[in-house]
């Protein structure tokens, strides 16, 4: 297939799957000098990106925002699957320096079209979107922020909509309060999902 590369799931376009290949490969060498760990890119897994860029085709997402931009690795993942449903992707974050390499990364891989970003705090991004809007959320932020934002993140929603959570497994304590959130929730059925570092993903019924 011609500008496309074969994935675990599917084909990825090849200028995509190529960028998102040299992102992760520079985030492994930054990330390798700091000890700190908000100095890091912290860039997603590709392994969890590909849960990501299949959810989204799944559920034929339209209309798709992540919080939690960083240098763009996710948003590229997001961005592929929005161009093949006709969707768009709006990115938040509070880091503009990151989020405007972000921005230059999408455009060179050919995205810039499906994306918008702003710089803002994600609680005040999500009480900004409408009522069961959104078809795919994705939460890759700070994580002990996530239950100040309840309950933004179900209610933005629609039915057949999905939420996805990073770091489920390897930050489990500091998702558990999200977690028990969405467990209580009559609207909401979840599961963990051991790719990356654990994906949380809840279906909106």
């Amino acid at each position: 297939m011609s500008g496309s590369v074969r994935c675990q799931d599917g084909f990825v376009d090849e200028l995509v799957r190529r960028t998102i290949d040299e992102l992760v490969a520079a985030a492994e060498r930054h990330d390798a000098t700091r000890s700190d760990r908000l100095e890091k890119w912290r860039v997603l897994e590709p392994a969890a990106g590909r849960l990501l860029w299949f959810l989204a085709q799944t559920v034929g997402a339209l209309t798709i925002v992540e919080v939690g931009t960083s240098r763009g690795a996710s948003t590229l993942w997001l961005a592929d699957a929005a161009r093949n449903t006709g969707g768009r992707v709006l990115s938040v974050d509070l880091d503009a320096a990151a989020q405007a390499e972000a921005r230059r990364i999408v455009a060179a891989a050919g995205l810039a079209d499906q994306v918008s970003f702003r710089t803002v705090d994600g609680r005040a991004a999500l009480a900004d979107v409408a009522d069961g809007s959104v078809d795919l959320l994705f939460l890759d932020a700070e994580r002990t922020e996530y239950p100040e934002w309840w309950p933004h993140p179900v209610r933005v929603l629609r039915s057949g909509g999905v939420l996805v959570v990073d770091n489920a497994v390897s930050h489990a304590d500091e998702v558990a309060p999200l977690q028990a959130l969405i467990s209580a929730d009559p609207h909401l059925v979840s599961t963990t999902i051991g790719v990356g570092k654990g994906e949380l993903v809840a279906l909106r019924r």
